[in-house]
């Protein structure tokens, strides 16, 4: 899909960086990126998350660190009447280089250059996020230092990298434009029945090719990317309403109880019964 370069700097204004918290109904789908790090802490929501080729579930707590010009969006809609609620830090390179010279930067450095491919970092540091929120309201030169001491903390937390070694940004105008349309299209339709010519006709490429194109752009193959899409949207059917497992199957696109089943054990590591038993306790 073609992500689109957001422009920030007319948003931050004469600030140094930009740090806002924003409520609303849902997340729509936005595959976009910007040459700024962006630091995004979900206070409350849940959907699923696509950074670079990482597609995964999200909920309250989530805390994502990106790098620059990292492709990203955050889909979901809330389950009741509360809106979502986040937090979102972005810096540029330039604004952030100065402080990567000492010695003791050395932690920071590291995590940035990991940044690249997208860090997770589970909800476990209280304080932090905490920080992250007042954050938004700290005004003058406290702002600054307090943004230092986020990061500093990041450094020192456990975290995961999202995206495969295989993940590389699609550069060309005419890729970006072949991933764009294909990806909104197995978004919009990935509850109906697809065939890989049917997606393959969408940017008018024999199959063998699309299947190359598709790996390359996404580090994944389309059948894994579909079932990803189909899976999230079934956890979130699973934690959000008491339909049964066959329908939720049946609703997500899986033509057969028995192969939903094999999929989402695959993907989750249990099954759909003890995935909704275990997140409703």
């Amino acid at each position: 899909m073609k992500p689109i370069l957001e422009e920030i700097n007319s948003h931050q204004g004469k600030a140094s960086f930009y740090v806002y918290r924003f409520q609303i109904p849902f997340f729509e789908f936005k595959w976009h990126y910007h040459p700024e790090f962006e630091l995004t802490y979900i206070i409350k929501g849940n959907g699923y998350r696509l950074i670079g080729n990482s597609h995964e579930n999200f909920g309250n707590g989530d805390l994502v660190l990106l790098g620059a010009y990292l492709p990203h969006t955050w889909v979901g809609k809330s389950s009741d009447k509360d809106d979502f609620d986040v937090v979102v830090i972005q810096f540029s390179t330039s604004f952030i280089h100065s402080f990567l010279g000492f010695e003791e930067s050395i932690g920071l450095r590291t995590m940035l250059e990991q940044s690249k491919k997208g860090l997770f970092f589970p909800a476990e540091n209280f304080d932090l996020k905490a920080d992250l929120v007042n954050l938004v309201y700290t005004k003058g030169f406290n702002r600054l230092i307090a943004l230092m001491s986020i990061l500093n903390q990041l450094t020192q937390c456990n975290h995961k990298v999202l995206c495969s070694n295989s993940f590389q940004t699609v550069n060309s105008a005419e890729s970006e434009n072949r991933i764009n349309k294909v990806c909104n299209f197995l978004e919009n339709h990935f509850a109906e029945p697809i065939t890989l010519h049917q997606v393959a006709s969408v940017i008018y490429l024999t199959e063998s090719n699309f299947c190359n194109f598709f790996k390359k752009a996404t580090g994944k193959t389309f059948s894994d990317y579909l079932n990803s899409i189909r899976i999230s949207r079934s956890c979130q059917l699973l934690l959000q309403s008491d339909k049964p497992i066959n329908q939720i199957a049946i609703e997500c696109g899986f033509e057969t109880l028995s192969y939903f089943n094999r999929v989402f054990l695959k993907k989750k590591g249990l099954t759909p019964q003890k995935f909704r038993k275990l997140n409703l306790i």
